[in-house]
């Protein structure tokens, strides 16, 4: 496979182009966060489009990466490259939701479709072009509040970004934590490039919850982990599967202990029943990306890489039957077949995505782990 570096833009790679630019057929552009606070969720995914086949149904894949670092502004002019210069019939990234709704503000005004590789809230996956590869906030939250009633929580804390995915999470707590007979006792929010979080953290200890709730990713969620339990608190701590990674149990040690994550099934798709409709993709990809990154490398965030093209599989066949590659017609078309041409089992989930529903998956999608000896396991 080869590789062809645009001096323009030193983060860019196309793959492959078996004979330059003009012979690639179908143009994909991913904006990821390879740089900057996201970097540990942003890696993995520019890692897994190296495993991307090198044509769909005949067509050869001319494939863009561009490092957006995190920073809306940059995913804001990546995706206007991508659409403007580039010509390209689909947009994915990025790997943080400010970086994602930036993007998607893009793919609605281009008319491209747009698969988003974070969390993003109701209104931006609401929009015509945009469908969410990881699971919708309210899935993970109801996972984990139903988790919470049944280890009789009452009293929550909680500690989050202070930007659109911290919001997410206590805006899913204040929307249905009631339903579970939950109530929040103390809020605490932190910036993503902060190194301590020991004032937030004696609020909340002073609150005297039963449990706190982690909206944080990466090893960043790593922080109020390690502070808690520096701190003395000895209840549970409940993390979304943003924090589920292997450099997150690296960095927070024995301070994982008594916590529950709510994940994707990748992340432990060999311990899966061979009944599951995720189990295969879920092996397929941790097999290549681990063989190619190195043992314990896979995260869910790479995941979504992989999925994006189980998707585009199955949706480009179907746009192509309607348009050619780089045409309005073709972007629509191919908009149209994500969005009817399900379901699209994956390794997070089976993807469904309808007019009306541009998340997609449903509890297949979903499973709650705990931590031992820095391994993640099911929880029974």
């Amino acid at each position: 496979m080869k590789r062809f570096i645009r001096a323009a833009a030193a983060a860019t790679f196309l793959l492959p182009l078996l004979a330059g630019a003009a012979s690639a057929d179908v143009t994909i552009g991913v904006t990821v966060s390879s740089t900057g606070p996201g970097a540990a969720l942003g890696i993995p995914l520019k890692n897994s489009v190296e495993l991307w086949p090198s044509e769909i149904d005949g067509e050869k894949l001319n494939v863009i990466v561009l490092d957006d670092a995190g920073d809306p502004s940059v995913a804001t002019t990546n995706a206007r490259r991508f659409a403007n210069d580039d010509k390209v019939d689909v947009i994915i990234g990025s790997a943080l939701t400010p970086a994602s709704i930036a993007v998607s503000s893009v793919a609605t005004e281009t008319g491209t479709p747009h698969l988003a590789c974070s969390p993003v809230p109701p209104n931006v996956a609401g929009a015509k072009w945009t469908f969410v590869l990881p699971q919708a906030a309210d899935l993970i939250a109801r996972t984990l509040f139903a988790r919470m009633q049944k280890d009789g929580v009452k009293n929550v804390g909680y500690i989050g970004f202070s930007d659109s995915y911290g919001d997410l999470w206590v805006n899913q707590f204040k929307a249905m934590g009631k339903d579970y007979g939950l109530n929040l006792i103390a809020e605490e929010r932190y910036a993503r490039p902060d190194t301590s979080v020991s004032g937030q953290v004696l609020k909340l200890v002073a609150a005297q919850p039963d449990a706190v709730f982690v909206g944080a990713s990466g090893t960043g969620a790593a922080l109020p982990q390690l502070a808690l339990r520096e701190r003395g608190f000895k209840g549970q701590i409940y993390q979304t599967h943003g924090a589920v990674t292997f450099d997150f149990l690296r960095i927070a040690g024995a301070s994982v202990d008594n916590t529950v994550f709510a994940s994707g099934p990748v992340m432990v798709a060999e311990l899966q029943p061979d009944s599951s409709e995720t189990k295969k993709e879920g092996l397929d990809y941790v097999t290549a990306y681990e063989a190619k990154f190195g043992e314990g490398t896979r995260t869910q965030f790479g995941a979504h890489i992989h999925d994006a093209m189980a998707i585009l599989k199955k949706a480009i066949p179907e746009a192509k039957k309607k348009a050619e590659p780089g045409t309005p017609e073709f972007k629509a078309a191919l908009r149209d077949a994500i969005e009817s041409g399900g379901p699209f089992p994956a390794s997070q989930g089976v993807f469904e995505y309808k007019a009306d529903d541009h998340y997609g998956l449903d509890e297949r999608a979903v499973v709650l782990l705990t931590a031992k000896d820095g391994k993640f396991e099911l929880v029974k």
